[in-house]
């Protein structure tokens, strides 16, 4: 796995003056995609736990793997195999998206607020992370804040 530095997940997600001006005038929009076909997806909130998550596995976003943000509603879905979903289900701040959910996707890279590449798939289909590795970064992290909390 590739290493990259904490701020790349990070600033690639971050709400800028620039992606506000693309959003607010003509952001590329989004559609509605099933999931449990092509992918499942973990929903994670806040969006910064998933991120740190990410950035834990030592994933580059440059390889194309599917990863949205919701700045709306603070929510990071991080794709997964299809049927991989459930298995994340238990944890805290997690949410599995498979069939019988939709998922809102951008359709051109600048997306919308409530919809927005933080990686974009590269080629199809996509690489996708999984899900086993996503939760258990995901229960690492919890686990030291709540190490954390109860030393203080």
């Amino acid at each position: 796995m590739e290493k990259k530095s904490l701020s790349t997940w990070h600033a690639l997600a971050a709400v800028t003056e620039q992606r506000r001006k693309q959003w607010r005038f003509g952001g590329g929009g989004a559609g509605w995609v099933h999931c449990g076909q092509a992918w499942d997806a973990l929903a994670i909130s806040p969006i910064v736990l998933g991120l740190d998550a990410l950035t834990d596995l030592g994933l580059s976003p440059q390889r194309g793997y599917p990863v949205l943000a919701d700045h709306m509603r603070g929510v990071l879905y991080v794709m997964v195999a299809p049927g991989t979903a459930a298995s994340a289900a238990s944890l805290p701040r997690v949410r599995g998206l498979s069939v019988g959910h939709q998922l809102l996707v951008p359709y051109a890279e600048d997306g919308t607020p409530s919809a927005h590449w933080v990686s974009a798939p590269r080629e199809d289909p996509p690489p996708l992370i999984r899900a086993d590795l996503i939760s258990g970064a995901l229960m690492r992290l919890t686990s030291a804040v709540r190490v954390e909390r109860t030393a203080s």
